[in-house]
């Protein structure tokens, strides 16, 4: 943010001060509160202000209000804003000004979970029990599952979970398991296992790319139909 001292228009000679921010792609502003602020001088600043974006045509604000500045939150709100999400060390605030049904995108939701499966050439796979959550004490051999840290490439979250737990079991003697067999998505990936064992199964592969914009992205998909759609002309 800053603030800004700009004049109101409508005839109006007092001078007041004006939140100003980054305007978006699509039509919004983005506000970031960095100055201490009285609650109810906030509250003035912030009613002229969306006074101005509404005449400029703008769609959706967003005021990032970090946690020392949480006084505000109150006056934000009186004036139609609503908590679009929250971190530990701030609150996004959002407002739709058009009288129309607002089009903000839902805050991310979800959190990236890997499973991983090792075949060594005695047609082992790697395998884990747990020694907390739901298969505590089942005694079902299950493999290594977890997370996706922030920021982390799919594959290596993978590398590093296997890396974390060991432990050996014949691939078939995994998937006959009743808990397996008896959980479809389980199953599933014991299948696949079956026919990555032998040799009829290639897996997602990683290919870098890089978009329209520049930005490098990772594509995953199965290399053994590589050819085929780049051939014919189709996108993988």
């Amino acid at each position: 943010m800053m603030v800004d001292e700009q004049r109101l228009p409508e005839n109006n000679v007092q001078q007041i001060e004006l939140l100003t921010g980054t305007e978006d792609s699509y039509g919004g502003v983005r506000v970031e509160i960095k100055n201490r602020m009285d609650s109810d001088v906030f509250g003035d600043v912030l009613r002229a202000s969306i006074s101005q974006w509404r005449q400029k045509g703008t769609k959706g604000v967003w005021i990032k209000l970090p946690i020392q500045h949480a006084n505000l939150v109150e006056a934000a709100v009186k004036e139609g804003f609503w908590y679009h999400h929250a971190e530990p060390n701030y609150l996004m605030l959002v407002l739709w000004i058009p009288k129309t049904a607002h089009t903000l995108p839902a805050n991310a939701s979800h959190r990236v979970g890997i499973g991983a499966f090792v075949i060594n050439s005695k047609g082992e796979v790697l395998v884990v029990q747990e020694n907390s959550g739901r298969f505590k004490g089942t005694g079902v051999w299950k493999l290594p599952t977890g997370v996706v840290n922030e920021g982390e490439d799919i594959c290596t979250a993978a590398i590093r979970e296997v890396e974390e737990e060991t432990g050996w079991m014949a691939v078939e003697e995994y998937a006959a398991q009743p808990f397996v067999k008896k959980n479809p998505l389980f199953d599933s990936i014991a299948n696949i296992c079956l026919a990555k064992k032998d040799m009829k199964y290639t897996g997602l592969s990683p290919f870098s790319a890089t978009s329209s914009s520049g930005k490098t992205n990772i594509l995953y998909f199965n290399n053994q139909d590589l050819k085929q759609p780049l051939s014919s002309g189709n996108q993988a």
